[in-house]
Order: C-alpha cells, then structure tokens, then sequence
C-alpha cells in the first residue's frame, strides 16, 4: 500500500489538528513491520513485531518525540514513532515531529520499574551513526518500501544461509532497523560470495543490505 503524506501546513489541517482534543489516546499506523520494543530504544528487548498497516493505539510519546509508548492487542511497549502515521482529514500524517500539534501527551520512561529485564542481551556499545530514513519526516510504507523493493531482488536462500552462518561484530546506531533504512556511508558493510549484497549487523540485528543505495532489503530474525 502506498501512503500520500501531508505536511502539517495546510489550515484544513492545522485547523483540525488544534481542535482535536487534548492528549486523547489515539489510533496510529505502522508504514513497515516495526519492532514492538519493552522501552524508548533500540536498546531494549524487542516483545514482537508491529505488522505493516496494523493499527496500534499511542498513549503517549517521550520529549523528544522519537519513541511513542503504544497498545497492541492488550500489551504495552515502544515503537518508533518516524514509522506510525495517524488519520487526520482522511489522510495519513507522522506522528514524529508532530507531537504537538496532535495533542499527544508527553509521558516519561521509568527504567527502574523494569530494570535489566527490559533491557536486550549484550551490551549496547557507542552510538557510531544514525540510520538512515530518507529524512525522518518523509517516511511512508510506499517510499521506504519502493526504495527498498524496487532497487534489486529478494536474497535467494543462499545468501540468507551465507550471512547467518558467518556472523559479525554489532555496529550501533540510532533508530530503529526496519526494511528500507539505509546504512550511512562511513559504516562497512560485509561482502557476500556470488551475490550482489552485502550485510551488517545493525543493533544485534543482521541485516542484508543492497549496496547500490545502502538500504536494508531484509532483515534475519
């Protein structure tokens, strides 16, 4: 499904936006699988995966807005917010950066109710870099996907066998690791015999990577 973002300019919009009501929980959609997270980080364990399109209702985002505490099917967690949209007019706008202007209350994150059981195995080194999302505020299932999808071919099972069965050092950046995120460039990624990819390990998390525009194209669970 492709998603037409609008910005928040508009005064329809605007209009609407201001009269919504304040910090009322509301419905928001996944624009890719999204990882259903036990905190506001890559860092934390991951609970499961927000399908594309699955609606999810927020509860609230952190300050900076990166991170949204959401309900999926009874079960609280985090999700990336630069990957959820919400209706307003019919049509589908970030939640990220856009915090304010709907209404969406600002709630905190109380690591010590959880402590290291929230936290993923291993340790979560130095941030190198941030994934790359095409600018945060430009990401929809259709862009992402289009990007991700139409630059090359799925990985046949051999170079999916190749990579999981030679497995690298984790490099850690921020964001979240989602098909069609792309590698920054002064991030080495590994080559594959006979195949036109090459992989990473992103956050404990492998990766294929098409190296023609640096962008994920699966992701090895």
């Amino acid at each position: 499904m492709t998603f037409k973002l609008k910005t928040l300019v508009t005064a329809t919009t605007t209009a609407a936006l201001l009269s919504a009501p304040a910090f009322a929980a509301m419905t928001a959609t996944a624009t890719t699988d999204l990882n259903f997270r036990a905190g506001p980080g890559a860092q934390y364990k991951t609970l499961g995966t927000i399908g594309a399109d699955e609606s999810v209702t927020v509860e609230g985002c952190i300050g900076a807005g990166d991170w949204c505490k959401v309900e999926v099917n009874g079960q609280s967690g985090w999700a990336y917010s630069p990957y959820l949209t919400t209706p307003v007019n019919d049509e589908p706008v970030l939640i990220y950066q856009n915090q304010k202007q709907l209404d969406i209350e600002t709630v905190t994150y109380d690591e010590t109710s959880t402590g290291e059981a929230a936290l993923a195995g291993g340790t979560f080194g130095a941030l190198a870099g941030s994934l790359i999302v095409g600018g945060p505020a430009a990401i929809a299932a259709g862009a992402v996907l289009g990007m991700a999808g139409g630059a090359a071919a799925d990985p046949d099972p051999v170079t999916v066998t190749y990579v999981t069965e030679h497995p690298v050092e984790p490099v850690w950046l921020d964001g979240e690791v989602v098909v069609g995120a792309g590698i920054p460039d002064n991030i080495e990624t590994y080559e594959i015999p006979d195949s036109d990819f090459q992989y990473i390990n992103v956050n404990s998390e492998t990766v294929i990577v098409n190296p023609e525009d640096r962008r994920i194209v699966k992701i090895i669970r």
